[in-house]
């Protein structure tokens, strides 16, 4: 297992990695990662929701079924190889402060990857869930509406914070995946934080794009505009800071600068 200084060098050389790849092959990295992140998010569906007998009266149970399932989606896109816009808010930022590249090299690559992440996630809402027809029948159909009718109803400020904590977590799971040479410990480092923001409650930008839509598509009482505004632009500031000052330039600071 590497050291908490080891770590935050290990994650300098992979962003130097990541900043040299051209836009397409960022892209389709990026495609992969969008796509991992909503096959967890189904199966959090599939899984969290698919026991009302239990959980009506026990709403921490449902909670705690989506965190034991949703790392599926983080644990494909570090170990199997993909990019994911909320784990590189902090994985560029050490070697943007050490001065190894620019911020537009930097914001080029954010941008690319959000894009990237946005299509993957529609593809699998669109073309492996709705179309499929697999959570047309209750009580999955109601409860994804409700669902998404839920997360658009939070205040800005209220996304915009719970998008904080969600990426402090999803990054700090990057951070400890990275701390391990082996499977198991990789596997185990990614899962526990991301289990953590999920049972809580937290907002991720990535999944939301999943999220959302599929409920839009099945009937939520949701526009583009209410998607955009109420939830995807603060969740996403919110997981910008969280990634990016909590771990990325807060390890950084403490490791390399004090």
């Amino acid at each position: 297992m590497l050291s908490p200084s080891e770590i935050v060098t290990s994650i300098e050389k992979s962003s130097l990695q990541k900043i040299t790849f051209s836009l397409n092959k960022t892209f389709w990295l990026a495609f992969l990662a969008g796509a991992y992140i909503a096959l967890g998010g189904l199966l959090t569906i599939s899984l969290g929701y698919g026991f009302p007998g239990i959980t009506y009266n026990n709403p921490g149970v449902q909670k705690v079924i989506s965190g034991l399932f949703f790392p599926i989606g983080l644990i494909l896109v570090v170990i199997a190889g993909a990019e994911l816009f909320t784990g590189n808010n902090a994985v560029l930022i050490p070697s943007l402060l050490n001065r190894s590249y620019g911020i537009s090299k930097l914001l080029r690559n954010w941008a690319t990857v959000y894009i990237g992440n946005f299509t993957g996630a529609l593809f699998v809402a669109y073309f492996l869930t709705y179309l499929t027809g697999i959570f047309n029948s209750e009580p999955w159909h109601n409860s994804i509406i409700n669902m998404t009718e839920t997360k658009i109803s939070f205040s800005f400020g209220n996304a915009f914070l719970r998008g904080v904590g969600c990426n402090w977590l999803v990054c700090l799971a990057v951070w400890l995946g990275s701390a391990s040479t082996d499977m198991t410990g990789k596997c185990l480092g990614l899962w526990l934080p991301v289990m953590c923001f999920v049972a809580i409650g937290f907002e991720h930008c990535i999944a939301n794009m999943f999220f959302i839509p599929l409920g839009m598509m099945m009937g939520a009482n949701v526009t583009i505009s209410e998607f955009l505004i109420e939830n995807l632009i603060p969740v996403t500031f919110g997981n910008i800071v969280g990634g990016a000052l909590f771990v990325g330039a807060y390890y950084w600071y403490v490791y390399k600068r004090c």
